[in-house]
């Protein structure tokens, strides 16, 4: 589903940088921001079908994002995948009650990451 807008949400440089290039490289439209408010702002003018959501963010973490934003009428569509690099049991529910429509565990598989939100793009 190449073109599909898809915004990455993630307080590491690192790893936003590696998903950035994974996903231009199958020809998403993507954007990042560094944490919730940044995610905020840049969602005024962008509007992404999905969300890779880091749960760790400084500030409002990456569950209160999801929950606002599945809150809201305009954007409760989008498909939130949650990411964390402290998979803990029970941390998939919390993210699926946040309403997260998945769940992905740091080191995410990069040869699996396109195959998953293709998949994910594609149920909806």
């Amino acid at each position: 589903m190449a073109g599909e807008p898809i915004l990455v949400v993630d307080d590491n440089a690192t790893n936003m940088k590696l998903l950035r290039v994974l996903l231009k490289t199958e020809g998403y439209e993507v954007r990042t921001a560094m944490g919730a408010q940044e995610a905020l702002e840049v969602m005024k003018h962008f509007r992404p079908r999905l969300i890779l959501m880091d749960l760790q963010l400084p500030g409002m973490s990456g569950l209160e994002l999801t929950s606002l934003l599945k809150a809201d009428a305009g954007t409760r569509d989008i498909i939130v995948l949650a990411i964390t690099a402290y998979a803990m049991k029970g941390d998939d529910e919390k993210a699926r009650a946040a309403g997260c429509d998945g769940y992905i565990s740091k080191p995410i598989d990069t040869r699996a990451l396109a195959s998953l939100i293709a998949q994910r793009l594609s149920a909806r």
